[in-house]
């Protein structure tokens, strides 16, 4: 009767695995779905894409995108410059096109929830658990959303991992130094690639101590004097500029309530990943030694409490989920590994040394796994329901077809893959800006950019530069007083408010252009008196 039972609950394990992995692989379709529409998409799907291309396009004419921003065409970037860099080899071959940098930052969250499942396997040998874990990164909602597009974070996210996992092997014999000087090099790499990195290299260097203080004081001497010596180089040949809009522009106001209602979006998106994470940092921290995982997931969930700094938002989360899917899946890992061994070693009559079935526990948790995977794979729902397969597989899962995307989230800005009526509203902005003579003021890069015209100005750093006392308006106000751009275009209104009345006083509506649930407001010269 026993070995009845056995056999029928490994039969429910396996099912409900598979039907794990299926509905994470649905959600890599939806995934693929989503990157591929924005590949084929030539404007901006998220406000500063177009202002990251052209940093690049600057880097790929052997020029620096840190500049005087008091000063035509008043434009300078406020991130470090390696993803920049990494897309520069495709923006010669292909020009500033927007896809070239949303294809580099798609394959980095690959190589990135590849690099997941990798650790799991190396440490369990168990095949699902290491496929679920790599799949639930990609499958989260903020990776998602932000993965494909050309943006600098998921990059760094990549840099991030690929240094832990570098980092965690360097008591390794044979591998150990190699290891360290991999996992330093690739912290460096993050940091240069944006700023919050330095989340996890505190996370780095405290696992560092706790494994041996000198050898963390060399390894941060040799990282700090390398870094140092980058940024100072960077900032000679800026002329200062560099500091001033990678370090002092970036102090912006702190809202708590914002960091808050992203923390309670976080835990209810990813409640099963995190318990599970959690789980695995209080059995390393009593019964083991802290790795570098769990040290590295604990401060990664304590640095999305930058998420409240004005223009930040759900990305700051996305390296907690990378730390929270590795953790989590170790833990799973680690605890059937356990039990499964248990059972293998059974006293006469089938039963373990406490005279239960010894099967009793790891067949349990063959079924509750991948209910909980499940029941993670839930609380992220999200999909386009257009056009088929989508459209039939939302009527199956009981969902509303009558709107183009669903999410888990409600509406959010990002997620709904662009459609062709978006193509054709975007065609309609660049032909004002293509039209008009002499430049155009625009809120997003890519109009211009597509057209063959300079970008002028990136709103959201002449706001951040003007907060903290650090703009000179006056050339930029004088153009707009004389009429100076045959066209405006606005999204958001994102300039400083003195630069947003003059538009006002010297520019009137034209038209208003609905794409991607935005509106972008068309202003061309008032008539003068």
């Amino acid at each position: 009767m026993g070995q009845r039972i056995a056999l029928v609950a490994r039969a429910m394990g396996l099912a409900l695995t598979a039907l794990a992995l299926v509905t994470f692989l649905g959600y890599l379709v939806v995934y693929a779905y989503y990157a591929n529409a924005l590949f084929h998409f030539p404007y901006d799907y998220d406000q500063g894409e177009g202002f990251e291309l052209q940093d690049s396009l600057l880097f790929s004419q052997g020029q620096w995108p840190y500049r005087d921003n008091a000063v035509y065409p008043f434009y300078a970037s406020n991130y470090p410059p390696l993803f920049h860099l990494m897309v520069v080899p495709l923006v010669w071959v292909a020009g500033p096109q927007l896809w070239t940098g949303r294809v580099v930052s798609f394959a980095a969250t690959l190589v990135t929830a590849v690099a997941i499942g990798y650790v799991i396997w190396r440490e369990t040998r168990l095949w699902a658990i290491p496929i679920l874990s790599g799949l639930a990164f990609l499958a989260s909602n903020y990776v998602y959303h932000v993965g494909p597009l050309f943006r600098s974070h998921m990059t760094m996210v990549m840099f991030e991992t690929l240094a832990i996992i570098a980092l965690n092997g360097m008591d390794d014999p044979r591998h150990g130094r190699r290891n360290l000087i991999a996992g330093l090099a690739l912290l460096l790499a993050a940091g240069y690639t944006k700023q919050l990195a330095l989340v996890t290299v505190i996370a780095a260097f405290l696992f560092l101590f706790l494994r041996g203080p000198r050898r963390a004081l060399i390894a941060g001497v040799a990282f700090t004097a390398v870094a140092v010596l980058i940024f100072w180089l960077i900032d000679r040949a800026t002329a200062g500029q560099w500091t001033v809009n990678i370090i002092q522009a970036n102090v912006n106001a702190f809202d708590d309530r914002q960091a808050a209602k992203l923390y309670f979006q976080w835990f209810r998106l990813h409640a099963v990943l995190i318990v599970l994470a959690a789980g695995y940092v209080v059995y390393e921290l009593f019964w083991s030694r802290l790795s570098a995982y769990s040290i590295w997931f604990v401060l990664a969930a304590a640095g999305g409490v930058l998420s409240g700094k004005w223009g930040a938002g759900e990305s700051y989360f996305t390296t907690s989920v990378a730390a929270m899917c590795l953790a989590s899946g170790l833990a799973v890992g680690r605890l059937l590994r356990a039990w499964k061994k248990q059972a293998t070693e059974v006293a006469p009559g089938g039963l373990s040394a406490g005279h239960q079935p010894a099967w009793t526990p790891a067949l349990a948790l063959g079924l509750i796994v991948p209910l909980l995977y499940l029941h993670q794979a839930g609380r992220v729902f999200h999909m386009p329901t257009r056009p088929e397969p989508f459209t039939s597989v939302a009527r199956v899962l009981g969902q509303p077809t009558d709107v183009a995307y669903l999410d888990s989230l409600g509406f959010p800005s990002l997620g709904r893959p662009p459609t062709a009526e978006d193509t054709a509203a975007g065609r309609r902005v660049a032909e004002y800006i293509a039209t008009a003579p002499g430049p155009a003021l625009s809120e997003e890069a890519g109009f211009p950019l597509s057209v063959g015209k300079p970008v002028v100005t990136n709103p959201t750093q002449l706001l951040n530069l003007d907060k903290n006392g650090l703009l000179d308006k006056t050339q930029l106000l004088d153009m707009i007083n004389a009429q100076a751009f045959g066209v405006i275009v606005l999204r958001a209104q994102f300039y400083p408010q003195v630069v947003l009345d003059a538009i006002g006083q010297a520019y009137q509506p034209v038209d208003a252009i609905p794409m991607n649930g935005f509106v972008y407001r068309i202003l061309k010269p008032r008539p003068r008196l």
